[in-house]
């Protein structure tokens, strides 16, 4: 029930990537055109094209953290034991988890100001612009939560400290043909 309701939930904020990147292309692209043949542009494109970029872009730290493709230290790693494998993991997502926090009480101390500032053309609170980071910062603090309570429990998959280590043969989210079930 758990996984299904997880899968749901990913296939959604791919949707909204998508979205956000299609809306972003078009009004672009719009813009581009209209100064092109028109000598002229849509203010508002320009404005929500790049507010949907900062949504783009915090979402997306979601859907990849989810499916382990962050940057790190693989080849470190990869040279190292279940053991040790499992120690840099644990160590990286306490710091993952603390950033988070970090982030989660940054974006509370600024909320007052962003209700307050308005956007220039919109006229919209900045607060519903940042507040992409209340999302991501809890999103990534809950993936990391679960994955450092099933590494110390001993509960990871078989496939998890692998990609930890940079080897995704082996890894459901990796796996195009399961990616598409």
């Amino acid at each position: 029930m758990l996984r299904h309701a997880e899968r749901w939930v990913l296939r959604a904020l791919e949707f909204s990537l998508v979205a956000l990147l299609a809306g972003m292309v078009v009004m672009v692209f719009g813009n581009v055109v209209l100064r092109y043949l028109f000598n002229s542009g849509i203010d508002v494109s320009e404005e929500l094209s790049r507010y949907f970029f900062v949504w783009l872009t915090f979402i997306g730290a979601v859907v990849v953290m989810r499916e382990n493709g962050h940057l790190g230290v693989d080849s470190l790693v990869g040279a190292l034991g279940d053991k040790g494998r499992r120690l840099c993991m644990v160590a990286s997502d306490a710091i993952v988890f603390i950033c988070c926090l970090m982030l989660l009480e940054g974006t509370w101390k600024q909320q007052a100001i962003n209700e307050s500032a308005v956007a220039p053309v919109t006229g919209i609170s900045m607060a519903y612009v940042y507040g992409v980071l209340y999302f991501a910062g809890a999103g990534i603090a809950l993936i990391t939560l679960g994955r450092l309570f099933r590494a110390l429990t001993g509960k990871l998959g078989p496939y998890e400290l692998a990609e930890f280590a940079g080897d995704y043969s082996a890894s459901p989210s990796h796996n195009l043909k399961g990616h598409l079930e």
